[in-house]
């Protein structure tokens, strides 16, 4: 009999490495765009390590907050380049993983931890550059007996995350890259970054196109002065 809420299950399909180094040049802002913006995990969890961007895939758990006893399992069931992403329903009031955990993790070669939940020993992340994104820090330690479930479906601070999902993270936040498109929007990325740099570059040159602006406020009805057009 299948035991909801207290159950691991295998993950049937990971984003190849081969493609998820190639995001490695990625930042999160060009990844969202993509995205249209909605698939990102919210702004609430920030990193906590010195730095290091955060790259892998996801290996997901989803526990009753306050309790870490199957964050523990995941580090001994996950293959380097994993991210483990941990659903703790957003309670601060204990922590789920700390310096000990973070060193385990760090020896399997595991890429990093995505806690929506809080951590502790903040010193031991803030001297590191094992990358860690979470909600809060306390010193309170946590619960270790259960339920909690392994590669499920999560939300993240707003997201949802399906093991084997592609994890990018940066300075600007957490993107999440959805398995069956991961190829798709790299490929989307690489275009924008193209764009952008010549729009920076017409920028420095002075022959970049602003009409753009004008031309959009009018398409909204926006009624435009001369004060307006001479400023």
């Amino acid at each position: 009999m299948t035991n909801i809420g207290f159950r691991i299950l295998p993950i049937k399909r990971r984003v190849e490495r081969s493609l998820v180094e190639q995001f490695r040049s990625v930042v999160t802002p060009h990844i969202s765009d993509n995205l249209n913006r909605i698939h990102a995990i919210g702004s609430n969890l920030r990193p906590y390590h010195k730095e290091g961007k955060l790259i892998g895939t996801a290996i997901t758990v989803k526990t009753r907050p306050g309790d870490n006893l199957l964050v523990h399992k995941a580090i001994d069931l996950a293959q380097p380049g994993d991210v483990i992403v941990v659903d703790a329903g957003g309670d601060t009031t204990n922590a789920i993983v700390g310096e000990i955990m973070m060193q385990l993790a760090r020896k399997k070669g595991i890429a990093g931890f995505i806690i929506d939940g809080a951590i502790r020993d903040l010193a031991a992340f803030q001297n590191s550059d094992f990358p860690v994104y979470a909600k809060g820090v306390t010193h309170r330690g946590p619960y270790k007996d259960g339920p909690g479930e392994m590669n499920v479906v999560i939300s993240v601070d707003g997201m949802l995350v399906e093991p084997g999902d592609l994890i990018v993270g940066d300075e600007d936040g957490l993107a999440v890259v959805p398995y069956d498109f991961a190829e798709e929007i790299l490929h989307k990325v690489r275009a924008q970054e193209i764009r952008e740099r010549e729009i920076l570059e017409s920028i420095e040159n002075g022959t970049v196109d602003r009409n753009w602006v004008d031309e959009t406020l009018k398409q909204r009805g926006c009624e435009l002065n001369d004060l307006a057009e001479q400023v």
